[in-house]
C-alpha cells in the first residue's frame, strides 16, 4: 500500500507543476476529479507494465515517476517555447526524431544531451542489476496494469473522451484535467473523427471552373519562419524590401493568421493545400497531416486539375517527413522535386538548402514548362534554431535571423522579377507559415500572424491590380482565394 501511495502521490505532485498548473482561472489547487481518476489509473498502468517487467517493486515506482517527469518537462518546455502544452501528436513524431534528430536536438544544449545519454545507460544498468526473477511480482505487475486499463475503460464509459473534451482547446483542457489525461483524451477523440464526404469537385474538364491561359503559371512559396522583421521586433528600419515592393503591386495582401508558432509548419501547409479550417478539422487540427490522405479530394491541386492545371511540388528535404512522399501524390501533384535537385548549401550557407537555390529551380522550371502549372514550394533555409555566427552578444540570434530573412525577402524579389520576364500569364503567392521562436527575443503569447502576398501578372509581365486594403486571412481562407483566383470568372483588371 505505501508503494502505491507514493506512486499515486508523486504523479499527482509531478502533474501539479505542469503548465498551466492548476488554481489558474479562479480553480482550486487540484485538477478535476475526472483528471485525478484519469492520472491515478495511467499512473497505476504504467507502474504495473514495469512491475511486470523488472519484478522490482520500487524500481517500477522510480520508473513510472521518471516517465511522468519526463513528460512534464518536455511538456513545459514546449509550452514556454511554442505556447503550447505537449500533445498526443506530438508522440506520433518521435520516430521522426530518430530519422531527423537535426530538427529537435539542436533545440536541446549539448549538456542536455550528455546527460540523457548518461541518464538512460545508467537505467538500463540499474534495471539490469536490480531485476528480481520472481514470477508471483511479475504476474502481479501485469494483473495491476490489466486491472488498472480494465478500471480505465470502465470509467471512460462512464464519463466518455467527448463528455470531459468537448472541443479542442488544449490548454484549457490540461489546466482542467491535467496532462496525462489529455494526451489519453485528445487520442481518443482524434481516434472517433472521421474523413469527410469526398469534394463534390467536377472532374475534367469542367465547364464551372475557368481554365488556365495558355502556359499560365502559378508558384506558391511557402517560407519558413518568414514574418516581417519590422513588425516583429518593433522597427520601422528593418523593413524588406521585397516585401514592400510585392505589396505595392499585389493582387492581394494583408495578415495570415496561422495557429502555430515557431513550429507546426504543417499545420499552414494543410490548411493552404486542402482549404478546411481548424474548425471543420476538430482534434485533427494539432497534425492535420496523419488524417490528410483521408481528405485528398480537398487538395489544391487535385481541385485545379478539374480546370486544366498540372501540378508539382518542391521541398528540398527528405519527402517521408510528415508523410509528404504519400500525402502529396494522393492530393494531385504529378511530380515531387526533392533535395536532389537542389544545389546543396556551401561551408558558410549554413546547414539547409538556401532560398536560392529554391529560386534556381523554380526559374528553370517556369522557362522550360509549356502547359498550364503550379509550383508549390516549401521552403526550409531560415528553419531555426539560429546560430549566433560570427555576431556575438544579446542581438546574435536576431541577426542571425534577420540575414535569414532577408535571403528569403530577396528569393521573393527574384521571383517577381523571373516571372515577370516570362511575359506570360503568372500568378505568385507569398506567406510565413509561422513566426520564428528566438529564445529571449520572440515569445508565443502575442501575435502569431505572418505576411501574405498574391502578385499577378500579364502576358506582358505587368502586374494586375487587385484590392488596395489589406485583406486578413487563415490558411484556409488563402487556399479559397488562390483557387477562385486561377479558377474563378476573370475580373475586370483581366478581361
Amino acid at each position: 500500500m505505501l508503494t502505491v501511495a507514493v506512486l499515486l502521490a508523486g504523479s499527482i505532485l509531478l502533474d501539479a507543476a505542469v503548465r498551466p498548473r492548476p488554481g489558474k482561472s479562479g480553480r482550486g489547487p487540484l485538477r478535476s476529479f475526472a483528471g485525478l481518476a484519469l492520472q491515478s489509473l495511467m499512473a497505476l498502468a504504467i507502474f504495473g507494465l514495469f512491475l511486470a517487467l523488472c519484478g522490482n517493486a520500487a524500481v517500477s515506482v522510480a520508473m513510472a515517476l521518471a516517465i511522468m517527469a519526463l513528460l512534464a518537462v518536455a511538456s513545459n518546455a514546449k509550452n514556454a517555447m511554442l505556447g503550447e502544452p505537449l500533445l498526443f501528436s506530438d508522440l506520433a513524431l518521435i520516430g521522426a526524431i530518430f530519422r531527423h534528430p537535426q530538427f529537435y536536438l539542436s533545440a536541446v544544449s549539448l549538456w542536455q544531451r550528455v546527460l540523457a545519454s548518461i541518464g538512460g545507460a545508467v537505467l538500463l544498468a540499474v534495471l539490469a542489476l536490480l531485476f528480481v526473477p520472481d514470477l508471483p511480482v511479475h504476474l502481479a505487475g501485469l494483473g495491476i496494469m490489466m486491472g488498472s486499463l480494465a478500471a480505465l475503460f470502465l470509467f471512460l464509459r462512464v464519463r466518455p473522451p467527448r463528455a470531459l473534451a468537448p472541443h479542442p482547446d488544449a490548454h484549457e483542457d490540461v489546466q482542467r484535467h491535467g496532462l496525462l489525461p489529455v494526451l489519453l483524451l485528445y487520442w481518443l477523440r482524434w481516434r472517433e473523427s472521421r474523413d469527410p464526404q469526398p469534394h463534390p469537385y467536377a472532374q475534367p474538364p469542367s465547364p464551372a471552373l475557368r481554365a488556365p491561359q495558355e502556359a499560365e503559371l502559378a508558384v506558391i512559396i511557402q517560407c519558413e519562419s518568414f514574418a516581417d522583421p519590422a513588425e516583429l521586433f518593433g522597427d520601422p528600419g528593418l523593413t524588406l524590401p521585397g516585401l514592400d515592393a510585392a505589396r505595392a503591386h499585389a493582387w492581394q495582401s494583408g495578415c495570415l493568421h496561422v495557429s502555430g508558432f515557431g513550429a507546426y509548419t504543417m499545420r499552414t501547409e494543410y490548411g493552404v493545400l486542402f482549404g478546411r479550417d481548424e474548425e471543420a478539422l476538430g482534434f485533427r487540427r494539432y497534425d492535420p497531416f496523419l488524417t490528410a490522405l483521408g481528405e485528398h479530394s480537398y487538395a489544391l491541386p487535385n481541385r485545379l486539375k478539374a480546370a486544366g492545371w498540372q501540378s508539382l511540388f518542391l521541398h528540398p528535404h527528405d519527402m517521408r517527413f510528415y508523410g509528404r512522399d504519400r500525402i502529396m501524390p494522393a492530393g494531385g501533384f504529378a511530380e515531387l522535386v526533392g533535395q536532389d535537385r537542389f544545389a546543396p548549401p556551401q561551408a558558410n550557407e549554413g546547414r539547409y538548402v538556401t532560398d536560392a537555390a529554391i529560386a534556381d529551380e523554380i526559374a528553370r522550371l517556369a522557362r522550360d514548362l509549356v502547359a498550364p502549372t503550379m509550383l508549390y514550394a516549401v521552403t526550409i533555409e531560415n528553419h531555426g534554431p539560429w546560430a549566433p555566427e560570427q555576431v556575438t552578444g544579446p542581438g546574435a540570434l536576431t541577426e542571425s535571423y534577420l540575414r535569414l530573412v532577408r535571403n528569403s525577402d530577396a528569393m521573393l524579389q527574384r521571383l517577381m522579377d523571373e516571372l515577370a520576364a516570362l511575359q506570360r500569364p503568372a500568378t505568385l503567392v507569398f506567406f510565413g507559415d509561422h513566426r520564428p521562436s528566438i529564445p529571449g527575443v520572440t515569445a508565443p503569447g502575442g501575435a502569431r500572424h505572418t505576411p501574405y502576398v498574391i502578385v499577378r501578372l500579364d502576358s506582358t509581365g505587368q502586374p494586375l491590380r487587385g484590392t488596395a486594403k489589406p485583406i486578413d486571412l487563415t490558411p484556409a481562407q488563402l487556399h479559397h482565394a488562390v483557387l477562385e483566383t486561377l479558377t474563378g470568372p476573370p475580373s475586370a483588371a483581366e478581361a
